[in-house]
């Protein structure tokens, strides 16, 4: 590493998220990897292979802090798809999900009292996070309630433990953002992959399907309302470019900026994201639209648990005015996309 330039440590460097920043940082920062594995591109001054799941990997952050000089840590590791991860046990989702964040906040306040130096932690947490079904436009300071899906409960509890534990950092800024769903040619995720249609599952019948190239239809239940439920998305490189530009700006205050995040312009209704993907919708009664995703997961065909389905049928949007508010003038130089714009993005070819 170079002695002159400053240390960024990011955990989940191997996610997209993580790939995504990295080349966003490299120019003016020393990037420190953390991460089951190294990133498939990109440099990194020096990389670590490290479990947040397992409880002595507080010491080894701590010693990995101590050893690289780092004064900000951006915090990406998170388990969000089991089953692309491998990590199908709750439990152990929890593990890392949670309790990991908690060890790496452990690991930076015990910096920050021996030493000091750690002067920003940056914790991305998720609309998820607010439940499936919010009233319009939530701001900041609405109630957490998520439900049902192991992934927005874990967002929620590392939410609140990101709140709970910010003062125990000593003199560091503390940034938890709340993104919309993430899109782009990159993202896969649960919503994206419906509306793109392809049977992800990991049976037989879904590699099947898969080779021959079926799509699969989006299930909206019967009701006007259904159809006009609304959602925000942002771009995954929005999400990155505004990590990045927290990294770089000072701030002489510690305290905790928690922050929505969500593309420009307006919401969309699931019909309208339908449109954007080209994807063919089917109405059903919500019971009918229920058992058949609990089939497709059954079956091999759907990588999509039944219990994300409250996570795509609901309406769950965000007030951004404070995001707005935070960048000023920068504002369009970080969130470069529309909503329309950055999930049209994940209909083209990565």
């Amino acid at each position: 590493m170079n002695a002159a330039r400053p240390v960024v440590l990011v955990t989940g460097i191997s996610g997209n998220l993580g790939i995504r920043l990295l080349p966003m940082l490299t120019h003016d920062f020393d990037v420190v990897g953390v991460d089951m594995h190294p990133p498939r591109s990109g440099t990194l001054a020096r990389f670590e292979a490290i479990d947040l799941g397992k409880e002595s990997s507080c010491q080894l952050l701590v010693d990995l802090l101590r050893e690289t000089g780092a004064f900000a840590v951006v915090h990406l590791a998170f388990v969000i798809d089991p089953m692309r991860t491998g990590v199908t046990d709750v439990d152990a989702m929890w593990r890392i999900n949670v309790a990991g964040t908690a060890r790496v906040m452990e690991a930076i306040a015990e910096i920050n009292r021996l030493q000091g130096g750690i002067r920003k932690f940056v914790f991305p947490s998720s609309v998820s996070a607010y439940g499936p079904e919010t009233p319009p436009f939530v701001g900041e300071d609405f109630p957490l309630g998520a439900h049902t899906l192991p992934y927005a409960i874990h967002k929620k509890e590392s939410d609140e433990v990101v709140r709970y534990r910010a003062d125990t950092l000593g003199e560091c800024n503390t940034y938890i953002l709340r993104p919309h769903i993430y899109t782009g040619a990159t993202v896969q995720n649960y919503l994206v992959g419906v509306l793109r249609g392809t049977p992800l599952g990991k049976g037989k019948l879904g590699e099947r399907l898969r080779q021959r190239n079926v799509r699969l239809p989006l299930l909206i239940p019967f009701g006007k309302l259904a159809g006009e439920k609304l959602f925000q998305f942002v771009h995954v490189d929005d999400v990155a470019r505004l990590l990045a530009y927290i990294v770089r700006i000072a701030k002489d205050v510690p305290g905790v900026d928690v922050l929505n995040v969500a593309g420009r312009g307006e919401a969309v209704t699931i019909e309208q994201a339908a449109q954007i993907a080209n994807a063919k919708i089917i109405r059903a009664p919500a019971w009918v639209a229920t058992a058949i995703l609990k089939l497709l997961w059954k079956t091999g065909v759907s990588s999509i648990p039944p219990a994300a389905l409250p996570y795509m049928i609901g309406s769950y949007t965000m007030d951004t005015k404070r995001l707005k508010k935070f960048l000023g003038r920068d504002y369009e130089k970080v969130i470069q996309y529309t909503i329309k714009d950055a999930l049209a993005d994940s209909f083209k070819e990565a």
